[in-house]
């Protein structure tokens, strides 16, 4: 349980309601990290520009990108 509160769905723009279709559509719900980032568009902007990059990143292999990620979130204790 994060101590900041993020955006309900009631109140999200139009912008951030189209990403929170996105993420339920890619993960199944919409994460709590990307509800609390929400409160500020220029920080969830700039997650989102860097997740893509990531993605589309060629040079590692996405299975290795995949597990140094698990990695870095069980160092720093996130759940996701």
């Amino acid at each position: 349980m994060a101590r900041i509160e993020g955006v309900s769905d009631r109140e999200a723009k139009l912008m951030t309601r189209v990403v929170f279709r996105g993420a339920k559509g890619r993960v199944g719900k919409v994460t709590e990290p990307l509800r609390i980032m929400a409160k500020s568009s220029p920080i969830m902007w700039a997650a989102g520009l860097f997740e893509l990059g990531l993605a589309r990143g060629k040079s590692v292999d996405s299975r290795l990108k995949a597990l140094a990620s698990l990695k870095a979130a069980s160092m720093i204790g996130c759940v996701f």
